[in-house]
């Protein structure tokens, strides 16, 4: 908790940029059932005011998650020099993981797997703490 003059309120969304937006978004939306909030294209001096990369030009769709978190799925379209690392493990530096809660997780990975996505690991179960039980896989 928060012992200045602010506090924060709520997260709003998760933010990941990607590398082609139509690909990205048809696997939120149409595998794992993500709504579409909205899409834009942001430009100009506006987004390189809030992004703080000169010259940015971004295509960008959100998503809701049942439950309401959103994800916003960001494709760069300018500037054309981006660092790329396509093969980010869970151990790298800058890679994220999002947490959905799932009823069935063998369907959920079939599902996946049919999309030409595929889970980085195998689903295992907590043996301890606050989330003992769950079965949990990073896809």
């Amino acid at each position: 908790m928060s012992t200045g003059p602010f506090r924060v309120i709520a997260a709003d969304h998760t933010g990941m940029t990607v590398s082609n937006l139509e690909r990205s978004l048809a696997f939120w939306r149409d595998v794992l059932g993500f709504e579409l909030s909205h899409t834009a294209h942001q430009t100009g001096e506006m987004a390189s005011e809030i992004t703080g990369v000169e010259g940015a030009e971004i295509k960008l769709a959100v998503v809701k998650a049942p439950g309401g978190h959103k994800i916003e799925l960001l494709e760069y379209l300018a500037p054309l020099e981006r660092k790329w690392n396509a093969d980010l493990r869970p151990c790298d530096v800058g890679f994220v993981h999002v947490a959905l809660i799932v009823d069935d997780l063998g369907a959920i990975l079939s599902a996946i797997n049919a999309s030409g996505w595929k889970a980085a690991g195998k689903p295992q179960t907590l043996r301890s703490g606050p989330n003992a039980g769950k079965r949990v896989v990073y896809v």
